[in-house]
């Protein structure tokens, strides 16, 4: 049988086949293959970091990736930007009757590989299957725990006025891949999803900088400028960013000028704002720049005491302009 019908979700024996021969193939570990209930993992730290997150992408395969890479790389790098270790993922698939099950082995394989390279461990899970037309395919849902191995803590309330503000490379190759794969749009350029785990990349730029690292956060829905209002105070700073230093691909560009779209209000799957002390700014740059994730990294601005509670644009005729929180997503479904 090469598709999946309401009988693989019923929890007898054609469900207990997929997860053999799909899921377990591929996730294999030591501790998903108890088969028990709740997965069992030693957490040795005081603190952990949990997350949690659902994964509805159109289309489900796109240049440089797809749902299963997204889900993996979405749910790593959000435990990643806390500061935490991650650990261990669940996952919890969604399927529509009908789906190719060679497609869905496609899509666990690729969640193999990425963990594989994030060095985390898929534990636990569940399948469900819905009739036909009910889910798009496929559905993903994932979560996450981490570890912490200090005391101290990322977040708002350590940034203050003077701090750089880095972004590890180019803005909106997602979401432009994943819009021209979903409305069959051809760039004189191939553009491909940044879709990465960034934990080991974080990890080492977490070592150099100590606690001069502030915050850091991936901007994926709504893009950086919207990532950027998320984190401003109105009772404490603003911040300005300067639009000569944003790196976009020329191919990127290209193709938000010719659908007016913004690129700073465009998904990313691969990159991550890090807030720093500018002591450490060269430092983190240089550890950047060392790994094939964050060779285009870049300071593109700074923690400012005025105009607090706003982001404001520096533009290349040197005006400033507010960049306000994006209020309609440009690109649905896109993770």
């Amino acid at each position: 049988m090469d598709k999946i019908t309401i009988a693989h979700g019923s929890g007898g024996k054609m469900t207990h086949e997929l997860i053999k021969n799909v899921f377990f193939k591929h996730f294999d570990n030591e501790v998903l293959n108890n088969t028990e209930d709740s997965a069992v993992v030693d957490v040795s730290s005081k603190q952990i970091a949990f997350t949690t997150d659902s994964f509805v992408v159109k289309p489900i395969f796109s240049p440089g990736g797809d749902i299963g890479k997204i889900a993996i790389c979405g749910t790593v790098n959000d435990i990643a930007v806390s500061g935490a270790i991650v650990k261990y993922i669940s996952c919890g698939f969604i399927i529509e009757a009908g789906f190719d099950i060679s497609e869905l082995e496609k899509i666990v394989i690729s969640m193999a590989k990425t963990a594989k390279e994030a060095g985390v461990k898929i534990v636990a899970g569940d399948t469900k299957v819905v009739d036909n037309k009910e889910a798009d395919g496929i559905f993903i849902n994932t979560s996450g725990i981490g570890v912490f191995d200090n005391e101290y803590r990322l977040g708002v309330k350590n940034i203050k006025p003077g701090d750089k503000i880095i972004i590890s490379g180019t803005l909106g190759d997602h979401g432009i891949a994943v819009l021209s794969k979903r409305k069959h749009l051809e760039f004189e350029s191939h553009i491909q999803s940044d879709c990465a785990p960034l934990n080991n990349m974080v990890l080492s730029v977490a070592k150099v900088a100590g606690e001069y690292l502030k915050f850091m956060r991936d901007p994926t829905r709504g893009g950086l400028a919207t990532t950027l209002n998320e984190i401003v105070s109105p009772d404490t700073f603003g911040i300005t960013i300067d639009e000569q230093y944003i790196p976009v691909n020329e191919a990127v560009k290209g193709a938000c000028e010719l659908l007016g779209l913004d690129p700073l209000y465009i998904a990313n799957e691969g990159k991550v704002i890090i807030i720093v002390d500018p002591s450490v700014e060269k430092k983190v740059l240089d550890k950047l720049k060392q790994h094939k994730y964050g060779k285009d990294a870049v300071t593109i601005g700074i923690v400012t005491q005025e105009d607090a509670g706003k982001v404001l644009l520096k533009t290349r005729y040197g005006v400033k302009r507010i960049l306000d929180m994006l209020t309609a997503e440009q690109l649905p479904r896109i993770c």
